[in-house]
């Protein structure tokens, strides 16, 4: 007979992002943030290959780098307005974790499960966040795709991506639910 961790089901069923603009600080230490990424690598991890790495930026790294977006949403020819969205989760953050996707090549795993794995690790990032009584989001953007400011900015290497940028400090507001998938729709019972 199993043994329910109700407190935990309970958080999982209502758990919710907090926009990552109505948070500010106080952020974690380093201390509460490595309990929290201790908990996020506590993830299914085939072959034992750590196909992620952890990249915390804190407010002058955040400060620099919502520079380099403007420079690089200009060269791209992105407008002023269609650039203001990414400098801001730059440049109003206090604290991001960016998940590295690091390339393990191995024949045994294929690359879609460590793609995967690095999915597991933001998520359980966000929930660890959140229980620990922080506000949290999961982002990307338009940068971390962007070659020149992944390397320049991120200093990534070219067989590495951002699975996810984890916005963390403490949530001004608590967001009304959103409409959550009618789950009845979404299941199929291969019974037979």
């Amino acid at each position: 007979m199993p043994d329910p961790n109700q407190a935990v089901m309970e958080f999982l069923l209502s758990r919710r992002s907090r926009p990552a603009r109505t948070l500010t600080t106080p952020v974690p230490t380093r201390q509460e943030l490595i309990a929290m990424l201790t908990a996020a690598v506590r993830v299914p991890d085939h072959g034992k290959l750590e196909p992620w790495r952890f990249l915390v930026l804190e407010k002058p790294a955040l400060t620099r780098l919502a520079g380099l977006v403007r420079d690089r949403g200009a060269a791209l020819g992105y407008s002023d307005e269609q650039n203001a969205k990414p400098i801001a989760q730059y440049r109003d953050a206090d604290l991001i974790v960016a998940v590295i996707k690091c390339a393990r090549p191995t024949e045994k795993i294929p690359e879609t499960e460590q793609t995967l794995s690095a999915g597991a690790v933001c998520l359980s990032l966000l929930n660890a966040a959140l229980a620990s009584g922080w506000g949290a989001c999961w982002l990307t953007g338009w940068p971390v795709r962007d070659e020149v400011f992944r390397r320049i900015g991120l200093g990534l290497g070219a067989d590495e991506w951002v699975a996810g940028l984890i916005h963390i400090g403490t949530g001004t507001a608590v967001p009304p639910d959103r409409p959550r998938p009618e789950i009845a729709r979404l299941i199929t019972w291969a019974d037979t």
